[in-house]
Protein backbone atom coordinates (compact mmCIF):
# COMPACT_ATOMS: atom_id res chain seq x y z
CA UNK A 1 0.00 0.00 0.00
CA UNK A 2 1.08 3.71 -0.32
CA UNK A 3 3.81 4.71 2.15
CA UNK A 4 4.91 7.97 3.74
CA UNK A 5 8.61 7.12 3.10
CA UNK A 6 10.00 4.55 0.92
CA UNK A 7 11.95 2.60 3.16
CA UNK A 8 8.86 2.03 5.50
CA UNK A 9 7.13 -0.52 3.56
CA UNK A 10 3.20 -1.14 4.09
CA UNK A 11 1.19 0.54 6.68
CA UNK A 12 0.04 -1.57 9.20
CA UNK A 13 -3.10 -1.00 8.21
CA UNK A 14 -2.81 -2.46 4.82
CA UNK A 15 -4.13 -5.78 3.70
CA UNK A 16 -1.19 -8.64 3.67
CA UNK A 17 -2.62 -9.62 0.57
CA UNK A 18 -1.93 -7.62 -2.39
CA UNK A 19 -4.21 -5.01 -2.60
CA UNK A 20 -6.65 -4.82 -5.67
CA UNK A 21 -6.91 -1.32 -7.36
CA UNK A 22 -10.14 -0.15 -5.21
CA UNK A 23 -7.99 -0.63 -1.70
CA UNK A 24 -4.74 1.21 -3.30
CA UNK A 25 -7.09 4.30 -3.93
CA UNK A 26 -8.76 4.05 -0.74
CA UNK A 27 -5.37 4.21 0.74
CA UNK A 28 -3.89 6.59 -1.02
CA UNK A 29 -6.78 8.72 -0.41
CA UNK A 30 -6.08 8.65 3.15
CA UNK A 31 -2.81 9.24 3.05
CA UNK A 32 -2.17 11.61 0.40
CA UNK A 33 -3.60 15.26 -0.37
CA UNK A 34 -4.54 14.39 -3.74
CA UNK A 35 -5.91 18.32 -4.80
CA UNK A 36 -3.21 19.80 -2.86
CA UNK A 37 -1.01 17.69 -5.87
CA UNK A 38 -3.43 19.07 -8.44
CA UNK A 39 -3.50 23.02 -7.22
CA UNK A 40 0.67 23.36 -6.72
CA UNK A 41 0.88 21.74 -10.45
CA UNK A 42 -1.23 24.33 -11.72
CA UNK A 43 0.82 27.09 -9.83
CA UNK A 44 3.49 25.60 -11.47
CA UNK A 45 3.01 24.88 -14.77
CA UNK A 46 -0.79 26.71 -15.27
CA UNK A 47 -4.30 24.92 -15.73
CA UNK A 48 -3.76 23.97 -19.06
CA UNK A 49 -6.94 24.21 -21.49
CA UNK A 50 -8.15 21.38 -23.63
CA UNK A 51 -8.02 22.54 -27.55
CA UNK A 52 -9.00 19.10 -28.98
CA UNK A 53 -12.45 18.75 -27.50
CA UNK A 54 -15.13 18.79 -29.88
CA UNK A 55 -12.45 16.70 -32.99
CA UNK A 56 -14.16 13.99 -34.07
CA UNK A 57 -13.47 10.62 -32.24
CA UNK A 58 -11.72 8.31 -34.96
CA UNK A 59 -9.58 11.07 -36.62
CA UNK A 60 -8.30 11.54 -32.52
CA UNK A 61 -8.16 8.16 -32.19
CA UNK A 62 -5.80 7.18 -35.02
CA UNK A 63 -4.06 10.10 -34.25
CA UNK A 64 -3.22 9.17 -30.86
CA UNK A 65 -2.24 5.61 -32.65
CA UNK A 66 0.01 7.75 -34.77
CA UNK A 67 1.87 9.63 -32.02
CA UNK A 68 2.94 5.76 -30.42
CA UNK A 69 6.49 5.55 -29.60
CA UNK A 70 7.36 9.13 -31.63
CA UNK A 71 7.87 12.57 -30.68
CA UNK A 72 4.95 15.39 -30.71
CA UNK A 73 6.26 17.25 -33.46
CA UNK A 74 6.45 13.82 -35.48
CA UNK A 75 3.28 12.61 -34.99
CA UNK A 76 1.68 16.02 -35.91
CA UNK A 77 3.57 15.74 -39.35
CA UNK A 78 2.60 12.15 -39.70
CA UNK A 79 -1.06 12.64 -39.32
CA UNK A 80 -1.39 15.49 -41.52
CA UNK A 81 0.95 13.92 -43.99
CA UNK A 82 -1.89 11.34 -43.85
CA UNK A 83 -4.80 13.64 -44.26
CA UNK A 84 -3.16 15.18 -47.37
CA UNK A 85 -2.65 12.16 -49.02
CA UNK A 86 -5.99 10.29 -47.95
CA UNK A 87 -9.30 12.85 -47.87
CA UNK A 88 -11.31 10.37 -45.87
CA UNK A 89 -10.91 7.22 -43.76
CA UNK A 90 -12.81 4.76 -46.72
CA UNK A 91 -9.85 6.20 -48.55
CA UNK A 92 -7.28 4.59 -46.17
CA UNK A 93 -8.87 1.79 -45.89
CA UNK A 94 -9.25 0.82 -49.73
CA UNK A 95 -5.48 2.28 -50.02
CA UNK A 96 -2.98 -0.63 -50.50
CA UNK A 97 -1.47 -1.20 -46.40
CA UNK A 98 2.35 -0.65 -47.72
CA UNK A 99 1.33 2.62 -49.33
CA UNK A 100 -0.08 3.50 -45.76
CA UNK A 101 2.84 2.56 -44.26
CA UNK A 102 4.71 4.98 -46.36
CA UNK A 103 2.97 7.87 -46.05
CA UNK A 104 3.31 7.50 -42.04
CA UNK A 105 6.35 6.42 -42.07
CA UNK A 106 8.10 9.54 -40.16
CA UNK A 107 6.63 8.90 -37.41
CA UNK A 108 8.38 5.24 -36.77
CA UNK A 109 6.97 1.54 -36.26
CA UNK A 110 5.04 2.39 -39.65
CA UNK A 111 4.35 -0.95 -40.82
CA UNK A 112 2.97 -2.35 -37.76
CA UNK A 113 0.74 1.49 -37.25
CA UNK A 114 -0.62 0.68 -40.83
CA UNK A 115 -1.69 -2.61 -40.03
CA UNK A 116 -3.33 -1.86 -36.59
CA UNK A 117 -5.12 1.79 -38.69
CA UNK A 118 -6.80 -0.73 -41.51
CA UNK A 119 -7.63 -3.22 -39.03
CA UNK A 120 -9.05 -0.99 -36.82
CA UNK A 121 -11.10 0.77 -39.92
CA UNK A 122 -12.10 -2.31 -41.21
CA UNK A 123 -13.73 -3.47 -38.33
CA UNK A 124 -15.75 -0.31 -37.54
CA UNK A 125 -16.81 -0.18 -41.06
CA UNK A 126 -18.19 -3.82 -40.33
CA UNK A 127 -19.51 -3.67 -37.66
CA UNK A 128 -21.41 -0.19 -37.66
CA UNK A 129 -21.16 0.42 -42.20
CA UNK A 130 -19.67 3.67 -41.91
CA UNK A 131 -16.38 4.87 -40.50
CA UNK A 132 -18.07 6.74 -37.67
CA UNK A 133 -17.28 6.88 -34.21
CA UNK A 134 -19.69 9.86 -33.05
CA UNK A 135 -21.73 7.28 -31.01
CA UNK A 136 -18.71 6.42 -28.67
CA UNK A 137 -19.28 10.56 -26.99
CA UNK A 138 -22.93 8.97 -25.77
CA UNK A 139 -21.56 6.09 -23.64
CA UNK A 140 -20.51 6.01 -20.17
CA UNK A 141 -16.86 6.43 -19.61
CA UNK A 142 -16.60 3.30 -18.64
CA UNK A 143 -18.19 1.70 -21.66
CA UNK A 144 -16.40 3.78 -24.02
CA UNK A 145 -13.23 2.32 -22.52
CA UNK A 146 -14.28 -1.36 -22.98
CA UNK A 147 -15.78 -0.48 -26.16
CA UNK A 148 -12.35 1.01 -27.85
CA UNK A 149 -9.69 -1.40 -25.99
CA UNK A 150 -11.79 -4.32 -27.58
CA UNK A 151 -9.58 -3.19 -30.86
CA UNK A 152 -6.34 -4.80 -31.37
CA UNK A 153 -3.47 -2.08 -30.97
CA UNK A 154 -5.73 -0.05 -28.76
CA UNK A 155 -4.75 -0.02 -25.08
CA UNK A 156 -5.83 1.80 -22.17
CA UNK A 157 -3.75 5.10 -22.53
CA UNK A 158 -4.95 5.19 -26.14
CA UNK A 159 -8.36 4.85 -24.69
CA UNK A 160 -7.98 7.06 -22.50
CA UNK A 161 -6.31 9.39 -24.87
CA UNK A 162 -9.11 9.22 -27.37
CA UNK A 163 -11.94 10.03 -24.35
CA UNK A 164 -10.19 12.70 -22.68
CA UNK A 165 -9.01 15.11 -25.50
CA UNK A 166 -12.10 14.39 -27.95
CA UNK A 167 -14.89 13.68 -25.60
CA UNK A 168 -14.06 15.72 -22.96
CA UNK A 169 -14.65 12.74 -20.53
CA UNK A 170 -13.36 12.06 -17.30
CA UNK A 171 -10.45 9.43 -17.64
CA UNK A 172 -7.21 9.42 -16.98
CA UNK A 173 -3.99 8.15 -19.65
CA UNK A 174 -0.80 7.49 -18.53
CA UNK A 175 2.60 7.63 -20.45
CA UNK A 176 6.16 7.08 -19.59
CA UNK A 177 6.76 10.36 -17.57
CA UNK A 178 3.76 10.40 -15.92
CA UNK A 179 4.03 6.71 -14.83
CA UNK A 180 7.64 7.70 -13.60
CA UNK A 181 5.86 10.53 -11.42
CA UNK A 182 3.41 8.90 -10.26
CA UNK A 183 5.64 5.77 -8.67
CA UNK A 184 8.02 8.30 -7.43
CA UNK A 185 5.25 9.99 -5.47
CA UNK A 186 3.04 6.71 -4.61
CA UNK A 187 0.44 7.52 -5.90
CA UNK A 188 0.58 3.77 -7.66
CA UNK A 189 2.60 1.01 -6.52
CA UNK A 190 6.57 0.47 -7.82
CA UNK A 191 5.38 -2.30 -9.91
CA UNK A 192 1.84 -2.85 -11.89
CA UNK A 193 -0.11 -3.32 -15.22
CA UNK A 194 -1.29 -0.49 -17.25
CA UNK A 195 -4.81 -1.57 -16.37
CA UNK A 196 -4.09 -1.35 -12.71
CA UNK A 197 -2.40 2.23 -12.60
CA UNK A 198 -5.36 3.24 -14.84
CA UNK A 199 -7.72 2.34 -12.81
CA UNK A 200 -6.13 3.64 -9.68
CA UNK A 201 -5.71 7.22 -10.68
CA UNK A 202 -9.81 7.46 -12.79
CA UNK A 203 -10.35 6.62 -8.87
CA UNK A 204 -7.87 9.09 -7.70
CA UNK A 205 -8.56 12.17 -9.85
CA UNK A 206 -11.13 15.12 -8.94
CA UNK A 207 -14.02 15.37 -11.72
CA UNK A 208 -12.82 18.15 -13.90
CA UNK A 209 -9.49 17.84 -12.91
CA UNK A 210 -8.10 15.10 -15.35
CA UNK A 211 -7.12 16.97 -18.21
CA UNK A 212 -4.95 19.41 -16.07
CA UNK A 213 -3.39 17.09 -14.59
CA UNK A 214 -2.39 14.67 -17.03
CA UNK A 215 -0.77 17.69 -19.24
CA UNK A 216 0.92 18.74 -15.80
CA UNK A 217 2.39 16.01 -15.13
CA UNK A 218 3.76 15.44 -18.62
CA UNK A 219 5.25 18.62 -17.52
CA UNK A 220 6.59 18.12 -14.44
CA UNK A 221 8.14 15.11 -16.03
CA UNK A 222 9.93 16.34 -18.39
CA UNK A 223 11.09 19.70 -16.84
CA UNK A 224 11.86 18.39 -13.10
CA UNK A 225 11.03 15.02 -12.68
CA UNK A 226 13.39 13.34 -14.99
CA UNK A 227 14.11 10.04 -15.25
CA UNK A 228 17.99 11.05 -14.33
CA UNK A 229 19.45 13.79 -12.30
CA UNK A 230 15.65 15.02 -11.17
CA UNK A 231 15.42 18.12 -9.95
CA UNK A 232 13.90 17.34 -6.20
CA UNK A 233 14.69 20.73 -4.92
CA UNK A 234 12.57 22.85 -6.95
CA UNK A 235 10.05 20.55 -7.36
CA UNK A 236 6.10 22.19 -6.32
CA UNK A 237 4.70 18.62 -5.19
CA UNK A 238 8.29 16.90 -3.14
CA UNK A 239 6.83 17.29 0.52
CA UNK A 240 3.87 14.28 -0.93
CA UNK A 241 6.46 12.32 -2.45
CA UNK A 242 8.14 9.53 -1.12
CA UNK A 243 10.69 9.34 -3.74
CA UNK A 244 11.55 13.20 -3.18
CA UNK A 245 12.36 12.91 0.91
CA UNK A 246 14.61 10.41 0.62
CA UNK A 247 16.95 13.12 -1.67
CA UNK A 248 16.50 16.42 -0.23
Amino acid sequence: MPTRRVAEGPSRSAPRRTPDAVEWAACVLEEKPVGYFIQNLERAYGVPENKWTGWDVLDMLVSVILSQATSDANSDRTYDALKQRFPTWDAVLRAREQTLADTIRLGGLANQKAAVIRALLRQIKERHGSLDLSFVRGMPTGEAVRYLSAFRGVGPKTAACTLLFACGQDVFPLDTHIFRVLRRVGLIPPKCSDEFAHEVMNRLVPAGKFYSLHVNLIRHGRKLCRPREPLCGRCPVVEYCDYGRERI
